[in-house]
């Protein structure tokens, strides 16, 4: 796979900013996107019919859980969508460097903070306005709650205690000191590679049981599936273009797998 840097602006002599010139082109920029949307109305039409019975049942604060089940779904949408934008700018073009020079993490930071916090928020107002209808007697919600809750968490304590924010956000789309560290594989990571996705979304299964509402299940449900839509559409794609065999990718796992299989099959032939 090629992926040849570009001629480095000054922010990337600096460290600040490392644009490839393979992803500057429409072809990259909207690689697996199609994949993307077509996945996202499946999921809309699915999640809406299982939380569809929960609309007429409640009113939370200011709107009816019909509406705030159209904005719990909005926002991983917007925040998704922005991602992949701004991810892709970058890297091909280096746009938010260019708005922002060094301040160009730092910006990505201030948009991407409130968007990723708007998710449980949405989660928690949508449980509130539909509490009650899964019909879960109060011991079992803390019981199946906890049991949701405990991995959730300790994903999320990992992935601060283990990456920095930059890391978090996409650091490595801006500055190239970030794709040459190595991959993390202690801790969770070393049993779940992409642990956030796998574990941390438990949270908002354990909002939806704790308030035993059936709207914020199938907006849990919506959530986990489709940040795995944008791991396999936006995140995988650019691993691959960035660092291409260390990339932690599907592609890599099947390889390492099928190489591990034919020297097992070696040794006992």
């Amino acid at each position: 796979m090629s992926y040849e840097r570009c001629v480095p602006t000054p922010n990337a002599v600096m460290g600040q900013s490392s644009t490839l010139s393979a992803a500057r082109t429409p072809q990259f920029f909207f690689r697996r996107q199609a994949h993307a949307l077509v996945s996202l109305v499946l999921l809309v039409v699915v999640c809406w019919i299982l939380a569809e019975p929960s609309f007429g049942d409640g009113e939370g604060v200011l709107f009816s859980t019909r509406t705030w089940f159209i904005i719990a779904l909005a926002v991983p949408v917007a925040h998704q969508v922005v991602v992949w934008l701004a991810w892709r700018g970058q890297l091909g073009w280096g746009i938010l460097t260019r708005l922002f020079g060094d301040r160009d993490l730092t910006v990505w930071k201030a948009v991407f903070a409130p968007l990723i916090l708007a998710r449980p928020i949405s989660a928690v107002l949508l449980g509130l306005s539909d509490a009650g209808s899964l019909g879960l007697s109060l011991s079992a919600s803390v019981a199946i709650g906890l049991a949701l809750l405990i991995p959730g968490l300790y994903a999320v304590y990992s992935a601060h205690a283990q990456l920095s924010s930059d890391r978090i956000v996409g650091g490595d789309h801006f500055q190239l000191r970030y794709r040459r560290m190595p991959m993390v594989q202690t801790g969770v990571y070393a049993r779940i590679p992409n642990a956030m996705y796998a574990l941390g979304f438990l949270l908002l299964w354990a909002i939806a049981v704790f308030a035993g509402s059936r709207a914020a299940l199938a907006l849990a449900l919506f959530q986990h599936v489709y940040i795995w839509v944008h791991y396999f559409c936006t995140e995988v794609p650019d691993m691959e273009l960035m660092y291409g065999d260390r990339a932690d990718s599907p592609r890599r796992r099947i390889r390492e797998a099928s190489q591990v299989g034919i020297l097992l099959s070696e040794s006992t032939g």
